[in-house]
């Protein structure tokens, strides 16, 4: 087993370092977008959506009820003109009352789905944030001690073999 290691670059570890630390504060805020990205979709499902086809589907019930009272009345009184007319009338508004009831359906099976397929990318995501909030710092911290430690080495190489003695400092 080599107990030498054989550095050719201080610079290339301190650069690496300081990529490290730009991706760290790049991905950061990335993966924050993220979750509140899903989070924004599934409030927009599960509120407004929700609210807005349940007050459509209330407002088309109602027109579906004036339409059928109107048919009602039409054929009471006996006009076989007005009734063809108050039918069709009828057929629409049951027709967008079922356009409404299947959007419900819809938005009820998109947000099952969205729990079911988003839950676990959510799960990865979050563990890359936590590793970005703590690991990350450590291993620039150490990459750090690593590229001071190097120098301190290097200096002591270069002292001694000109004669000048220097002490190196472990991190």
């Amino acid at each position: 087993m080599a107990t030498q290691a054989k550095i050719t670059s201080v610079e290339a570890i301190a650069l690496f370092r300081a990529a490290l630390i730009v991706f760290t504060s790049q991905a950061r805020p990335a993966l924050e977008e993220v979750s509140s990205d899903v989070m924004r979709a599934r409030l927009w499902l599960e509120n407004d959506q929700w609210r807005h086809w349940e007050n459509e589907l209330r407002q088309r019930n109602k027109k579906l009820e004036q339409a059928q009272s109107e048919l009602m009345t039409a054929r009471m009184s006996d006009f076989q003109e007005t009734t063809s007319l108050q039918q069709m009338t009828v057929r629409r508004a049951r027709q967008t009352v079922e356009e409404a009831e299947g959007k419900l359906k819809s938005l009820k099976r998109w947000d099952r789905e969205l729990d079911n397929r988003a839950a676990p990318m959510l799960k990865e995501v979050e563990q890359l944030h936590s590793i970005l909030t703590s690991e990350m710092p450590k291993a620039i911290a150490y990459l750090g001690q690593v590229v001071r430690a190097l120098d301190a080495y290097a200096d002591a190489g270069a002292g001694a073999s000109s004669g000048v003695q220097t002490e190196v400092k472990k991190p």
